[in-house]
């Protein structure tokens, strides 16, 4: 696996871990994030006890059907793996494909390996300013993955020391050093701070330039009248007013009821598209939310990436109308709301004998150019789909009875203007049976649709450029 696969499922880790709000938890989440990814019978963490010279197992996940191994793994000398510790003051891992190639040189560490059903593993020393503090590793990882593995353990070692040195303040109350393991957890943000929900006052883990050139001198740790500078300043007039709504502190405990985090998106003038997180830091004596996190990340990529894949999925191929499905559901929603509208069913007359006559690639050309027409000719916000083959539907909001006949004959002019060169001037003529929606009285799309059918099917006996409008 590459190393930008590695960082995505990284930060992927580091989100799916700040859902929680306890550190134990964190932890836990996270190296459960790696162990399913990487596919191995179990991921744990050891800690060094130097005084009483023994390491101990404080985490672990295990794989479905795999027992865990934490509570017999306590205060295990020193001793036992002490040449793992040698190598890894030389800078190096420990990777060990089979096992039993150390029974006769360390028989102590494949005791201890093998009545575990260990057989192979993958270990990483965690260091903390320069000092080994513990180890963090993987059993039966698949064999071929080790050396990958390997660093991919070294990645996420430092996250690891950062997440612990969390708990350890979490534990000793240490807001000072709460702060200072956040600093270290936010680099997956652009921005991070945290909040006193009761009184407002913020202060600053991580920031940007950008962002510190909007806040104001004048109440400077008021995060409400912060926020709402920064918003007035960088997003997007669209999203203004569902920004200030998210950033509510007076609403917000209610809004996190029953949640760790509350996550929104909006468009900013300078970043593109960003996500805006709150994440819960921990409750007063009487279980109200005191304190969050309120982080800030950049997903204009990410947002491209689900708008192209979004598309690609509404969109038919050939022509760039909408598919069927899409289209349908954008009609429905019209018909929903009782809106006045026309539906139009097209057909391209003897289009199996344009493509008979003159091949396949002929007749695409003639269905990009039935297309394009019908884009032309309709307004941004009516619907044009492709139903398949040469078969197409239009639906034309707010249009009354009396205009459907101007437009249908403005439809058919253009259509009498195109022109395919291998096609020796042989016109494209189609017909159309059409259906009205009306203010007063629901329709469904299957209903519509089969009144313009019946349409049609009148339209077709008639050769040329032909239409019926369904009678009610």
């Amino acid at each position: 696996m590459k190393n930008i696969q590695y960082e995505l499922i990284i930060n992927e880790a580091l989100r799916s871990a700040l859902e929680y709000d306890i550190p134990d938890e964190q932890i836990n989440e996270f190296i459960e994030f790696f162990g399913k990814h990487i596919g191995s019978d179990r991921i744990y963490i050891f800690e060094d006890n130097v005084k009483k010279n023994v390491t101990n197992n404080t985490y672990e996940w295990c794989n479905e059907g795999i027992l865990p191994q934490k509570d017999m793994l306590q205060n295990v000398d020193f001793d036992i793996i002490g040449w793992w510790y040698e190598s890894f003051e030389k800078g190096e891992s420990v990777v060990i494909p089979s096992v039993k190639v150390l029974k006769d040189t360390y028989p102590s560490t494949y005791d201890i390996l093998n009545v575990q059903n260990v057989e192979s593993l993958v270990v990483i020393p965690l260091r903390y300013r320069d000092e080994i503090r513990g180890f963090v590793g993987v059993d039966n990882p698949p064999i071929g993955n080790m050396e990958s593995i390997s660093g991919f353990l070294d990645m996420i070692a430092t996250l690891l020391i950062s997440l612990l040195k969390l708990r350890n303040s979490f534990r000793k109350s240490n807001e000072a050093a709460k702060l200072s393991s956040y600093a270290a957890l936010a680099e997956i943000y652009m921005t991070m701070h945290i909040i006193n929900v009761k009184t407002g006052v913020f202060r600053v883990i991580k920031s940007v330039p950008e962002i510190d050139a909007c806040m104001q001198t004048k109440d400077a740790d008021n995060f409400s009248k912060q926020i709402a500078h920064v918003v007035e300043s960088i997003c997007s007039d669209k999203y203004k007013e569902s920004v200030l709504a998210f950033t509510d502190l007076s609403t917000l405990e209610e809004r996190m009821a029953g949640t760790n985090t509350l996550a929104h998106e909006f468009v900013c003038s300078i970043f593109g598209w960003c996500r805006e997180r709150f994440i819960k830091a921990d409750t007063d004596k009487d279980g109200k939310l005191l304190r969050v996190m309120y982080c800030m990340e950049v997903i204009d990529e990410e947002k491209r990436r689900e708008n192209r894949l979004l598309y690609l999925s509404e969109t038919d191929s050939m022509t760039g109308l909408y598919n069927r499905g899409s289209g349908e559901q954008r009609v429905t929603a019209f018909l929903q709301k009782k809106t006045e509208g026309l539906f139009c069913l097209i057909d391209c007359d003897k289009f199996k004998s344009i493509n008979d006559t003159y091949g396949h690639i002929v007749g695409d050309e003639v269905i990009v150019a039935v297309a394009e027409t019908l884009q032309k000719t309709c307004r941004k916000d009516d619907i044009v789909m492709r139903l398949g083959g040469d078969e197409f539907a239009l639906y034309i909001p707010d249009m009354k009875k009396e205009q459907a006949p101007f437009f249908i004959e403005r439809l058919f002019g253009e259509f009498a203007k195109i022109i395919i060169p291998e096609m020796k001037g042989r016109k494209i003529y189609i017909s159309l049976g059409a259906a009205f929606s009306h203010e007063d009285e629901q329709i469904s799309f299957d209903q519509i649709y089969r009144d313009a059918d019946g349409a049609m099917y009148e339209s077709k006996k008639t050769e040329g450029y032909c239409y019926h409008i369904f009678r009610e």
